[in-house]
């Protein structure tokens, strides 16, 4: 976005299995306590939350400070539902992806100062054209996927169409981790086409020759 000044410091939210992206729209439900501290400052301040993946064996920490990945995509929020009983639906629109520098907890939930990434370069259309190609390769078996009339609109900003892609297929978090940690928008639409060729190819390497045995 822009013209819009980001904060040098901002909470953190972390979650196990979602790698946010710029321009995504991500909706969450928020029901710990912390959480709940966490969307009313924000709302009564800038609006931003920063969400990370965790990592390793975060399980036996969770309830304390568990170690996250140092690069994640920050959120505006761009609606805020507070439910009868303290809980809260909120809607957070990507802004853009951010490293965590230092960490703070002096409040019931995680805040970090954090160093934003530059605006991206624009795609070179021939990579589009390439990552397109690998997309509709993929989704040859899902001709219902709403994802196909993505492929086709033109008028989509390249970094949409990319970061929409990389939050929307179905690949691992850590591996929807890597395509975020990529350096500009060329190396990440780069990275999808691989981690898509690679997904394809390991599908064809696991079937069964024709004619070969197999178990009865």
């Amino acid at each position: 976005m822009a013209g819009v000044e980001l904060p040098a410091i901002i909470p953190i939210f972390p979650l196990p299995n979602v790698v946010f992206f710029p321009g995504v729209p991500l909706p969450l439900h928020i029901f710990e306590p912390r959480y709940r501290d966490m969307i009313r400052d924000a709302s009564a301040s800038h609006g931003v939350i920063g969400m990370a993946l965790l990592r390793g064996d975060w399980r036996p920490t969770y309830e304390g400070s568990p170690e996250i990945f140092d690069v994640g995509c920050a959120g505006r929020l761009a609606s805020v539902e507070e439910l009868p009983d303290g809980r809260f639906n909120i809607l957070l629109h990507g802004l853009r992806e951010f490293r965590i520098v230092s960490h703070s907890f002096d409040k019931t939930y995680r805040q970090a100062e954090v160093e934003w990434r530059p605006f991206p370069a624009e795609l070179p259309p021939d990579e589009r054209q390439r990552l397109t190609a690998a997309v509709e390769r993929f989704l040859h078996a899902q001709p219902d996927s709403p994802l196909h009339r993505l492929l086709n609109d033109a008028s989509l900003a390249p970094e949409l169409l990319v970061n929409f892609l990389c939050y929307a297929l179905d690949f691992e978090p850590l591996e929807k981790q890597g395509l975020l940690q990529a350096e500009n928008l060329t190396a990440r639409a780069q990275a999808l086409g691989e981690l898509i060729d690679f997904r394809l190819e390991s599908g064809r390497s696991s079937m069964p020759e024709s004619g070969s045995e197999r178990p009865h």
